[in-house]
């Protein structure tokens, strides 16, 4: 045995039925040149114990498509997870996941899998994007060994890239909800915010095209360009 082996932590055990759905599970490529219109995104939002990347945990997957630039109600992802070593904690008041609902979730690794084969290759869409992607991908790792590689692209970029004018880089999902106006029903749980998502992000794209960002890619090269502006220092 090799020394090394005692120090590094064990990987998740896997049944041999996961493992084939784990292999069945598509190459990822960097985004394409199709329209906006006619790329498959996925709109996701998750709820979690707290917001500490590294300690917390992934409660909720809630999940919407947006094809043929329209919302797809036919394609709806929604999971709650089971968390054995859940705490309540003040995040309960906001997404009234207690310990009675978790209870009866999902266990974390089929609830995981399932969504990774709702997701496919399709980009993903979120707000703050950065912590979903590391929730996601830090839950993929624990339960199943499984590395994400999707393109994650933030909507709280994009707005602010995209709508100057309303000056509020820093808002959150509820401001630019009053910005644009939308009528939004019911807010913080996942299926719901995800929902609240994908409606922002049908009217930036169209505001993208009004801009001449035609492409995924464009949208995805736009994006970081303007991020380099932000962050380059102004004299």
């Amino acid at each position: 045995m090799n020394l090394f082996s005692w120090f590094r932590p064990a990987g998740p055990v896997l049944s041999g039925d996961v493992l084939q759905r784990l292999d069945r599970l598509p190459a990822q490529a960097g985004l394409s040149e199709c329209s906006l219109r006619e790329q498959r995104w996925v709109v996701l939002d998750l709820e979690t114990t707290g917001l500490n990347l590294n300690k917390d945990q992934v409660l909720s997957i809630g999940a919407v498509v947006i094809e043929d630039g329209a919302i797809d109600f036919s394609q709806q992802f929604e999971r709650t997870l089971q968390c054995a070593d859940m705490k309540l904690a003040p995040s309960v008041l906001i997404h009234g996941l207690g310990p009675s609902a978790i209870a009866a979730g999902s266990d974390p690794a089929q609830a995981l899998l399932e969504f990774m084969e709702f997701l496919g290759d399709s980009p993903v869409l979120a707000f703050h994007a950065p912590f979903d992607q590391h929730m996601l991908g830090r839950a993929l790792k624990d339960h199943l060994g499984y590395k994400l590689q999707n393109t994650f692209l933030d909507v709280a970029d994009i707005a602010p890239l995209l709508c100057p004018q309303a000056q509020i880089r820093e808002a959150g999902l509820d401001e630019w909800i009053d910005w644009f106006k939308l009528e939004v029903f019911e807010r913080h749980n996942a299926s719901a915010d995800a929902l609240a998502t994908a409606e922002l992000a049908l009217i930036l794209f169209s505001r993208a095209r009004q801009q001449q960002i035609h492409s995924p890619l464009n949208l995805q090269q736009r994006l970081s360009q303007w991020k380099r502006r932000q962050h380059s220092p102004s004299f």
